[in-house]
């Protein structure tokens, strides 16, 4: 590792791709949500639209928090936030007391700002504030928040044990953790997976089964870890959007074939902290 791994807790791969590359300012994630997006039946049917993009990656944002929920009057952290336009649909869709978004990147967080300066001021510091933070290493105190959650942040972090037992530490008893990310489908997939699939074999993802973060959950003292996929509702759809700027057997529409091998699949892991 060298010594600005060390100070900043980013492999090369997550330094570049959320700073000077800008992951935000490509046109497949137009909004800025930065995700696969949770999609609808019929827009497999049809042209796709920028607006139906957008809709996806918020119904993305709305699924996690449905499932994570009830969020109305609580402390809710989104660990990974990238722009803090899913913290911004939180807050306005959802009302809690007050939405925390983290990011390790320095970068991102700067853009995050930016894109959010009227609901910052609007809001305040007592109802969304934007924290630097590493999901291994959380710069908050025991118990300080009702619900976590993650949207498409997990296959980046470098270290399932640690983050879950920060999600543990934060959560307040009842409280409770979703996340939503991809994971690899078998013990053989890392390999395959870096053979269809740039972003794992340069490092940017890490394969790791959902297997991983349910045990890891459970090690930390969390209760009913579960995982669901949620894969029929984002791999087709997905691919259908980017049929219209990438051509079959380029690696972006690898993600679907990966799913249809049984290598990757979507879902989102849930847990919550004992009352007792």
């Amino acid at each position: 590792m060298t010594e600005r791994e060390r100070t900043d807790g980013m492999r090369p791969a997550v330094r570049e791709t959320y700073g000077p590359a800008d992951l935000s300012a490509v046109p497949v994630f137009a909004g800025g949500f930065i995700n696969f997006g949770y999609w609808q039946p019929g827009d497999l049917g049809r042209p796709l639209t920028v607006a139906d993009r957008i809709r996806s990656q918020q119904d993305l944002y709305r699924h996690v928090l449905d499932t994570v929920g009830p969020v109305e009057g609580g402390e809710v952290l989104e660990v990974g936030c990238g722009l803090g336009v899913g913290c911004a649909l939180a807050l306005e869709e959802y009302a809690p007391a007050r939405i925390t978004g983290m990011d390790i990147h320095p970068q991102q967080l700067e853009r995050a700002r930016r894109a959010n300066t009227g609901l910052l001021a609007s809001a305040g510091p007592a109802r969304f504030r934007l924290v630097r933070g590493a999901a291994e290493r959380m710069p908050f105190g025991e118990a300080e928040f009702d619900r976590v959650y993650s949207v498409e942040a997990a296959q980046h972090f470098d270290d399932l044990e640690a983050f879950a037992a920060e999600a543990a530490r934060v959560l307040r008893p009842g409280g409770r953790l979703a996340v939503a990310s991809f994971f690899a489908a078998d013990p053989a997939a890392p390999e395959l997976l870096a053979e269809l699939l740039t972003t794992f074999a340069d490092g940017l993802d890490i394969a790791r089964q959902p297997a991983d973060l349910t045990d890891a959950l459970t090690r930390a003292g969390l209760e009913g870890a579960r995982a669901e996929s949620i894969g029929p509702a984002v791999w087709p759809g997905w691919d259908h959007w980017l049929s219209a700027q990438w051509e079959p057997g380029t690696w972006p529409r690898n993600f679907l074939q990966a799913w249809d091998r049984g290598l990757l699949d979507y879902y989102v892991v849930t847990a919550e902290r004992p009352r007792a």
